[in-house]
C-alpha cells in the first residue's frame, strides 16, 4: 500500500495545477484507510492488555499478597487497582472514540487535527502506566520500610548470615534495581508496540501535510 502511495503522491506533483481530482483523491482515501487501520489496531491492542493483566490478577494467588495485608495495605491496593481499572476503561474509550472519529473524517484537515489527538492520547496513556507504577512501586516501598521489624519479620530468612541492617541495605538495593528494570521493561515495550504504530501514524500525518501544499 505504502509504494502505490508513494507512486500516487509522485504522480501528483509531477502533474503541478493540472493533477486530475481524481489522483488527489486517490492519495487521500490510501491515507485515510491505512490511519484509521492504525488506530483501530492501538484500540485493540489496549483491549488485549487489560485483558491480559486482569486474567493474570485472576491467576495470582491471594497468598501472594498476604504480605501487603501485614502493612494495612490490602485495601489501598484495592482501591488503587480498581481506581486504575477506570482510568484503563476511560483510555479505551478515548482510543474507540478516535477511531470512530478518523473513519468518517472526509477532509484532510480534520483527518491531520484527529492523527495529532490520537497521537497526544497514545502518549498520555504512555506516561500514564509508567508513572503509576513509579508511584505505586516508590509509596509501598516507603511504607513497608517504615516498618522494619514487619518486614525482617516476614521476608529475612531465618539462616541468614546478614544482621537486620545490612538485610535492609540488600532490600533497598533490590528494590530500586527492580524498579529500574521494570521499568526499562514498560519504557521499551510501550516504545516497541506502540512506537511502531505512532510513527507510522506520523507518516500519514506528514504524508497530508505534502498534499496540503
Amino acid at each position: 500500500m505504502m509504494d502505490e502511495l508513494e507512486f500516487l503522491k509522485k504522480d501528483w506533483k509531477k502533474q503541478g495545477a493540472d493533477f486530475p481530482k481524481l489522483s488527489y483523491m486517490e492519495i487521500y482515501k490510501l491515507i485515510h484507510k491505512k490511519s484509521s487501520s492504525i488506530v483501530k489496531w492501538i484500540f485493540i491492542i489496549c483491549i488485549a492488555e487489560f485483558l491480559f493483566w486482569g486474567l493474570i490478577a485472576l491467576c495470582i494467588p491471594e497468598s501472594t499478597f498476604a504480605i501487603y495485608e501485614k502493612f494495612n495495605l490490602k485495601t489501598f491496593l484495592f482501591v488503587t487497582q480498581s481506581l486504575h481499572y477506570v482510568v484503563v476503561f476511560v483510555f479505551i474509550y478515548l482510543f474507540y472514540k478516535n477511531y470512530k472519529t478518523i473513519s468518517v473524517v472526509d477532509n484532510t484537515g480534520l483527518l491531520m487535527k484527529n492523527i495529532l489527538k490520537t497521537r497526544k492520547t497514545v502518549n498520555y496513556y504512555v506516561y500514564y502506566n509508567i508513572i503509576l507504577y513509579v508511584i505505586l512501586s516508590i509509596f509501598l516501598n516507603a511504607v513497608m520500610f517504615s516498618h522494619p521489624d514487619i518486614l525482617i519479620e516476614n521476608l529475612m530468612p531465618a539462616n541468614s548470615e546478614l544482621d537486620t541492617d545490612k538485610f535492609l541495605a540488600v532490600m533497598i538495593v533490590v528494590q530500586i534495581i527492580l524498579l529500574l528494570v521494570m521499568c526499562g521493561i514498560i519504557w521499551a515495550y510501550y516504545r516497541i508496540i506502540y512506537g511502531i504504530l505512532l510513527k507510522k501514524l506520523n507518516r500519514n500525518y506528514k504524508e497530508l501535510e505534502s498534499l496540503e501544499v
